[in-house]
């Protein structure tokens, strides 16, 4: 496990281990950015909005829709395993699903759910990632609580995690160009929870 303390372009950007090996980076954000997918057009977001409240605005090299990450408001994780790892598995949906369950006992809460099933999509999830639902995500009463994404080689699985200690659909929102969602479409799709490091390493080391 390291702990790593920076902005996020520099922590998107971060070197992958070689060779490969099993990896916990988690992540301590000095300054709040707006995350977009790797193939999202930046015509989603309201730049000058994001200039004016000194949020970045970066693109990370997997899929999916804006996530907000607010230092202090959000818990922000990857996973890392090479190809010979045990929950190495070539079907991009059913491999999320133990980094789900590996959170979900972390978390201790049974009204969590993993979601299993094929992509879920939304009126907003093209362009916000917790407006959606993916394999591997957890839910409690349809709210997204566990915010996940892939990006895959023929060597490795980087998995990118957040949860939301508090969310901000105001915030969100308002980053966004006109034509977007407002705070009350947004509103709903998060479920906050505090997720312990010690806890999720206990989790992690049962798999």
């Amino acid at each position: 496990m390291e702990s790593v303390r920076g902005i996020a372009a520099e922590l998107h950007d971060r070197d992958l281990p070689s060779p490969v090996v099993p990896s916990l980076w988690w992540f301590e954000l000095t300054r709040p950015a707006l995350i977009l997918g790797s193939t999202q057009s930046d015509s989603v977001v309201d730049h000058e909005s994001c200039r004016q409240g000194g949020v970045d605005v970066v693109r990370r090299h997997s899929g999916g829709g804006a996530v907000l990450l607010v230092p202090g408001d959000v818990t922000w994780f990857d996973i890392i395993i090479p190809r010979s790892h045990p929950q190495w598995d070539d079907d991009v949906s059913r491999a999320a699903w133990w980094v789900g369950e590996a959170v979900e006992r972390a978390l201790g809460d049974e009204t969590l759910t993993v979601h299993r099933g094929p992509m879920i999509s939304s009126a907003w999830s093209a362009t916000v990632c917790f407006a959606g639902l993916g394999p591997g995500e957890v839910t409690r009463g349809g709210a997204k609580v566990l915010g996940l994404s892939q990006r895959r080689t023929r060597d490795l699985i980087r998995y990118q995690c957040a949860l939301y200690r508090r969310w901000d659909p105001v915030l969100l929102a308002g980053l966004l160009a006109p034509g977007g969602p407002s705070a009350a479409d947004l509103e709903d799709v998060v479920g906050v929870a505090e997720l312990d490091l010690d806890a999720l390493v206990r989790s992690l080391g049962k798999q």
